[in-house]
């Protein structure tokens, strides 16, 4: 059987403010049409449920919310895991903003890359900060490293720092670049190394592919290199 989807869903900061339009489309049709496929996970019971209806979603829904938070996390874990395993689709919104960005979703999300199963979101303003929360990693700290030097002694002492740093890290390059960095990360990863890479490859695209692994894992996964990227590091 085909796992399902996780899918999160940025909402505004505000409580009045107007849920994107996409996602309305996908909640509602899965409210809807496919609603003995799907799950819907909020934070809190009152606000989520507020948010809910101030969307003018199909308010019987709100009964059956899933509470993934700090407090219910582990058996909501075990419980969505199951049902994403099953072939149901889930999707996650939290109080406000961006779920599993410094929030306990992170976790289910992570869980659900370890799982082999799909992860992607609604369309979100900004593309590193919607990687880092699609990662899974954990990101208490992190830091965003930008676009790294074009010459070649000072990429790789761009990587080498960021496989000493403690943080979680964020890089970026042109496209045509992605497989020379992959393979830069390869030369100086090694069989002991703890931490993982994450590459968020054309977000928000139909051709939208989230990989985590090792540098030989992700070269190994890819056929087309020159994509929109986002790395990050844990």
């Amino acid at each position: 059987m085909k796992n399902g989807t996780l899918t999160l869903i940025p909402t505004p900061i505000s409580e009045k403010g107007e849920l994107d339009q996409q996602a309305f489309h996908l909640l509602n049709t899965a409210a809807t049409l496919n609603r003995e496929n799907s799950l819907f996970v909020v934070e809190d019971a009152k606000p989520g449920r507020q948010r809910w209806i101030n969307f003018k979603l199909p308010r019987e829904i709100i009964e059956s919310f899933v509470l993934y938070n700090e407090h219910t996390k582990v058996e909501a874990q075990e419980h969505l895991l199951k049902e994403l395993k099953a072939g149901k689709n889930v999707f996650m919104m939290s109080d406000g903003g961006l779920p599993a960005f410094c929030d306990p979703g992170r976790e289910l999300v992570y869980a659900c890359h370890k799982n082999n199963i799909c992860v992607t979101a609604t369309p979100f303003f900004n593309s590193v900060i919607l990687a880092l929360a699609l990662s899974g990693l954990r990101h208490d700290r992190f830091i965003f490293e930008g676009f790294i030097p074009k010459d070649s002694a000072e990429r790789m002492k761009t990587i080498k720092n960021v496989l000493h740093r403690t943080e979680t890290s964020i890089l970026m390059d042109t496209p045509y670049r992605l497989k020379r960095l992959l393979e830069e990360f390869k030369e100086v990863w090694t069989t002991k190394e703890k931490k993982e890479l994450f590459l968020a490859l054309s977000l928000g695209e139909t051709s939208e592919l989230l990989l985590l692994g090792s540098p030989d894992q992700l070269l190994s996964k890819l056929t087309e290199f020159k994509q929109e990227f986002v790395l990050v590091v844990s």
